[in-house]
C-alpha cells in the first residue's frame, strides 16, 4: 500500500482538522496515511518513510507557523525527493472566496494570499508541485482578550465576521475534497512509476 504523510502546523487547531479531513479522504482512496504535527519528533521519521508528502500550515500576522518554516528549511532535500503539496490556511483566502466582494477587494485578497505564499517559498527555498490556499476559521472563543481584539481588527479588513461571541468556520470542505481527488491522480501516477524518483532533485540541499 502506498504511503502518504501529512505534516501540519497549527495554532488553534483548524489546520489539524483540515489535515485529518484530507487523511480520511485519502484512506478512502486506498492510501496508507499518517498525520503528524511538525512539532512532534516523529515528523522527520514520517517524512522519511513516506512516498509522498502533504504539508499544511496556518497563517498568523502574515506569516506561516514558524515551526513549519523551520521544518521545511531543515528537510527541503527530502521534500524534493518525492511528490509534494502545500496547503496554506489563511483568513485572506476566506476573503478571496467571498461572493459579495467587489473586484477591487477580490484582487486585494488574492494579492494578500500570494504575498504570504511567496514569502514562505522565498524563505524556505522549497517549491512544492501543488499549492492550495485554504480558508481557515476565526475561533474567537479560544482567543484571550488581546488576541480577540487583534483578530477582530484584522478581520474588519479581511472580510470576516467581527461577532466575537462565537466561532466562525470558513473552510470549504467540498472544495478541499475536489483538491484531494485531483491530487490522488497526480500522486498515484508518480508513486506507481518505478522510475519516479529520478524525476525529483534528490541532491542534499544546504538546508536539509
Amino acid at each position: 500500500m502506498q504511503s502518504i504523510c501529512i505534516l501540519y502546523a497549527t495554532r488553534e487547531g483548524q489546520t489539524r482538522r483540515i489535515a485529518e479531513h484530507i487523511a480520511a479522504a485519502l484512506r478512502g482512496y486506498g492510501f496508507a496515511v499518517t498525520v503528524t504535527n511538525v512539532r512532534d519528533h516523529a515528523a522527520r521519521c514520517r517524512l522519511h518513510a513516506c512516498r509522498a508528502a502533504i504539508l499544511a500550515a496556518s497563517v498568523h500576522a502574515g506569516r506561516h507557523e514558524p515551526e513549519m518554516l523551520q521544518f521545511v528549511k531543515e528537510h527541503r532535500g527530502e521534500l524534493e525527493c518525492r511528490p509534494t503539496a502545500f496547503l496554506s490556511v489563511t483568513l485572506s483566502e476566506a476573503g478571496v472566496e467571498q461572493t459579495d466582494a467587489t473586484p477591487e477587494e477580490h484582487a486585494q485578497f488574492v494579492a494578500d494570499v500570494q504575498k504570504v505564499l511567496d514569502r514562505f517559498f522565498a524563505e524556505t527555498g522549497w517549491h512544492p508541485e501543488h499549492v492550495q490556499p485554504v480558508a481557515g476559521a476565526l475561533l474567537y472563543t479560544q482567543y484571550n482578550f488581546l488576541i480577540r481584539f487583534v483578530m477582530k481588527r484584522i478581520t474588519q479588513h479581511a472580510g470576516g465576521s467581527t461577532d466575537t461571541s462565537r466561532d466562525h468556520e470558513y473552510t470549504d470542505w467540498v472544495a478541499l475534497d475536489r483538491f484531494v481527488a485531483a491530487l490522488v491522480e497526480e500522486f498515484s501516477a508518480s508513486m506507481q512509476d518505478t522510475g519516479s524518483v529520478s524525476r525529483y532533485n534528490c541532491a542534499e540541499s544546504p538546508g536539509s
